[in-house]
């Protein structure tokens, strides 16, 4: 039976309307930024201590949007789900990789999707942000 995992997450984006996506080290897949939720935590203070962990970004509650809690295949751990709860935010600074991140990259809304997009990003949050019109 596979692992589920839960987890929270943003999508964060820049003046000119970019997403920023993350990568952690020895992994392939591009995701959000966030991480799993501790025992006792609530969605967004685990989100708060994932960004401040991997970015040194503090985010009032007041900033984070709720975009929904999806379900999806883990990007980087074999025989794993997620259950993800989704917020989005502008950034008030420029950030920089900390913690475990290794790469940082930018997604503009009409650029071409990475293959190494984790299957979350690609089957539900791009979607739900960035509808493709009919």
């Amino acid at each position: 039976m596979p692992t589920t995992l839960t987890i929270s997450a943003a999508c964060l984006f820049d003046d000119n309307g970019r997403l920023l996506l993350v990568r952690k080290r020895n992994t392939h897949a591009f995701m959000l930024p966030g991480g799993k939720t501790e025992s006792g935590e609530d969605a967004i203070t685990a989100l708060q201590r994932e960004l401040e962990e991997e970015l040194n970004l503090c985010l009032p509650a007041d900033d984070l949007t709720n975009l929904g809690q999806f379900h999806a295949p883990a990007a980087n751990e074999v025989d794993t789900w997620i259950v993800a709860r989704i917020y989005k935010a502008r950034l008030p600074h420029p950030v920089s990789p900390a913690a475990e991140l290794e790469e940082l990259r930018w997604l503009a809304p009409n650029e071409q999707l990475p293959e190494t997009l984790a299957p979350l990003l690609r089957e539900h949050v791009l979607p739900l942000i960035w509808p493709t019109e009919q």
